[in-house]
């Protein structure tokens, strides 16, 4: 959800509470606000918390990585996909890399926390003698 959005909507659930039911209406609408972030707070603890047991930058498959992957998408998520953190490449633009067993990588190109634009490399292959 965009930010500006979930501000406007606490917003308006103060002044529908105070207008509505005076002091009780706005600590309840105080009380829903506080425990909706207190709920997204939870959720990118526990994200973090998955990530921290998997090795740095790899996935069980970059190819299904690459296929999930859309534009806008933010960097908890794809932390969420890819339950790990990924490798920082560099910092400006802000790129990172997430690579597989067979050493496919993907790399992502951030801009202010969001996806704009990801490449997935796959090794050569091998000579057969």
């Amino acid at each position: 959800m965009n930010p500006w959005v979930g501000w406007g909507l606490a917003l308006a659930a103060v002044v529908a509470g105070w207008f509505g039911y005076g002091w009780p209406g706005l600590a309840l609408a105080i009380t829903v606000i506080v425990f909706w972030l207190l709920i997204q707070f939870s959720r990118s603890v526990r994200v973090m918390r998955d990530a921290a047991d998997a090795p740095i930058g790899h996935v069980p498959s970059a190819v299904m990585l690459h296929a999930k992957l859309r534009a806008g998408l933010p960097m908890l998520q794809i932390v969420t996909l890819t339950k790990s953190l990924g490798r920082q490449v560099s910092e400006s633009p802000e790129v990172w890399a997430w690579g597989d067993e067979s050493g496919a990588e993907v790399r992502i190109v951030f801009a202010g926390g969001r996806c704009t634009s990801w490449t997935l490399t796959r090794p050569a292959e091998a000579a057969t003698a």
